[in-house]
């Protein structure tokens, strides 16, 4: 790969790195692997020169506070780890560093004393390692690729950092979202090749006393196929309740598995081991230290151990539980754009944006499959390995949406949990805040929420702290904000802030790909059986208006499911639910479907008169017949 001519001085630099061993008769032109190259090119377009001046030694105490209260949790669990690794490698002339998500040193250990004095500096809490302010370096490389590398003197960027060495492995939290790095720094002339393993290691330390951490409430079923690594660093383990629900997993446990961190969304432990976990659990109960042989997916035996407080087993009769819900399907992209020609160039207009972190704002009608959107385009984008964080604003009291969305301190009022509360928009941080029917927020809120937006930082309710957050923001709305604006129940600069693109989502009797959704919601709700639509009750569904649109849908194809009987695999009339099945007898005209606004929403008046109607003035039972919430049916009695 060809150098720019400010890189020239790297291969002169190189010749220290040449004396390295895992150097030593390789090649002039594979003295540096692609990642390296790959970072110097990056450097250098960051408008970084080899021989840059040393950037400021320290941020300021302010954000170095900031950082400190942010990562309170990394810090607090890897310092044992710090410790421990710095007695293993003491009078090694080797600095241990523990860097937060944006290459800021939090904590460092060791004998530093191969520097200067005033270089020494660098390497204290405070100083900023990432590749804009220092170009290629083990901590700010590791994070713009994730993964654990070294930098062996002359591969710095910068002239003044060729005296280093330096190993460094991510750190990952239990949802996978990068929260760190573990670097252990050194004379170039003292290069260990051990040292790498060794940083990994402690990472993976750290990682675990997170996942822990993070599911202390929890069962942990720790496991692995040779009997000897259950208990040490490299067991897999995951979290799960009761019920058999996954509720995390280490990446050792994804690795052994054999699955990605999204695949957890879709099993329980039933899916992923052959025993059933009663029978696990009253070994378990018997035998507290014994190991257990479980056969996992794909016919992997391994041996495994149950840590935490098992549950009390009873003997008391109950009763029956209903079966739950089918966990929702988020279809990707290329999902949602086949067969509807309005759809994949919505979709298409919207990939454009995924690399930026551009607000989104998607409008439709309720029911519409809003937040599966929303959903598809946080997996679609770079952040799709973090949070997804959702509320409705219409669906919570507004005396308590403040509280979600904000967080708060302890004792912020009466009520309030003894602890504090993480809010939404703290809990998104590093990946997608996704607010539901926005135009339902108080005006009030819209105002702290636009301060949020503006300053990248949320303060908790009760406190006089702020704690910094990135995240990209995407909005859904059935409202026309725009008339919202107009008529001072909206504010304008906060409508333009989160307006970066508009998303007009069709409804559903307006998609032309009904067929391929009513197949796509069947295999969902039936576990992938195969089950079809008799022709005349798809017809029937092509003529229907859908006031609940995608929501309605998916809930009738639910229950004609679970009105099969036994053997049969096509849905009929007799399948569908009683008020569907008197409403596509008398379905509305296209005329009716293709009114204007004025006589559409006479039309969801009249559903909305209907449906209370049949259900005898019982608001929850008509909010189910229209596929909607109990607080959106009252907001539109209001």
């Amino acid at each position: 790969m060809p150098l720019p001519a400010t890189l020239d001085a790297h291969r002169q630099r190189i010749a220290q790195a040449r004396e390295m061993a895992f150097v030593q008769g390789e090649p002039p032109e594979t003295l540096v692997g692609e990642e390296v190259l790959a970072s110097w090119m990056r450097s250098s377009a960051a408008g970084l020169s080899p021989d840059l001046p040393k950037p400021p030694a320290l941020v300021a105490q302010p954000r170095l506070r900031e950082a400190h209260e942010r990562n309170g949790q990394l810090i607090a669990l890897a310092q044992p780890v710090i410790d421990t690794v710095a007695r293993q490698i003491r009078d090694s002339a080797s600095t241990l560093i523990l860097a937060d998500a944006n290459g800021l040193i939090l904590r460092s250990l060791g004998d530093a004393d191969f520097l200067s004095r005033a270089e020494r500096v660098a390497l204290c809490p405070g100083a900023d390692w990432s590749e804009a302010q220092r170009g290629t370096n083990a901590i700010g490389t590791v994070l713009a690729t994730s993964r654990a590398l070294e930098i062996v003197g002359g591969e710095h960027f910068l002239a003044h950092n060729t005296q280093l060495t330096c190993s460094a492995a991510p750190l990952f939290d239990p949802t996978g979202r990068l929260v760190g790095v573990f670097d252990i720094s050194g004379d170039y002339r003292a290069y260990q090749p051990h040292t790498l393993g060794l940083a990994r290691m402690a990472a993976q330390w750290i990682e675990q006393r997170l996942f822990e951490a993070d599911f202390s409430r929890h069962l942990l079923l720790a496991f692995h196929p040779e009997v000897d690594y259950v208990g040490v660093l490299g067991e897999g383990v995951i979290a799960i309740r009761e019920d058999g629900a996954v509720l995390g997993a280490n990446p050792a446990a994804l690795a052994i598995l054999g699955l990605r961190r999204r695949a957890l969304d879709d099993l329980g432990f039933s899916q992923l081991f052959e025993q059933p976990l009663a029978r696990l659990l009253d070994s378990a109960r018997r035998h507290p230290a014994a190991l257990h042989e479980l056969d996992a997916r794909g016919g992997l035996r391994v041996y495994a151990r149950l840590r935490g407080e098992l549950p009390t087993p009873t003997t008391a009769p109950t009763r029956p539980r209903a079966a739950p819900l089918p966990r929702r399907h988020a279809p990707d992209l290329d999902e949602l754009a086949a067969g509807d020609a309005t759809m994949a160039a919505l979709v298409a207009r919207a990939r454009k944006v995924l690399a930026h972190d551009i607000p989104i704002l998607i409008q439709g009608e309720s029911g519409a499959g809003k937040e599966m959107l929303a959903r598809a385009l946080h997996e679609a984008g770079p952040r799709s390995g973090a949070p997804f964080v959702a509320l409705n604003c219409a669906a919570i009291p507004e005396s308590l949406i403040e509280s979600e969305l904000f967080g708060y301190e302890p004792g912020a009022f009466t009520g309030a949990r003894r602890e504090g509360a993480t809010g939404r928009i703290q809990q998104a941080d590093g990946g997608t805040l996704f607010l539901d029917e926005i135009g339902d927020m108080p005006l009030a809120l819209q105002a702290r929420l636009l301060r949020v937006l503006q300053e990248r930082c949320v303060s908790p309710l009760g406190g006089d702290r702020t704690v910094a957050v990135d995240l990209r923001l995407i909005c859904a709305t059935h409202r026309r904000l725009r008339d919202e604006v107009a008529a001072g129940a909206f504010r304008e600069d906060l409508y333009y802030r989160i307006n970066g693109l508009a998303l007009q989502l069709p409804a559903l009797r307006e998609r032309s790909d009904l067929p391929q959704l009513v197949t796509r919601l069947l295999r969902e709700v039936s576990g992938g059986r195969a089950i079809g639509v008799h022709d005349e009750v798809l017809r029937a569904f092509a003529a229907y208006a859908w006031p609940g649109n995608l929501r309605q849908l998916h809930n009738a194809l639910r229950v004609a499911v679970a009105l099969l009987d036994e053997g049969e695999t096509t849905v009929g009339f007799d399948h569908l639910p009683d008020d569907l099945r008197e409403d596509i007898a008398r379905p509305l005209t296209p005329a009716a479907v293709s009114a204007a606004p004025d006589a559409l929403a006479e039309i969801e008046r009249e559903a909305v008169r209907r449906a209370l109607a049949e259900a005898g003035g019982n608001v929850s039972a008509a909010a189910r017949r229209l596929g909607i919430s109990r607080t959106t049916l009252y907001r539109k009695l209001h």
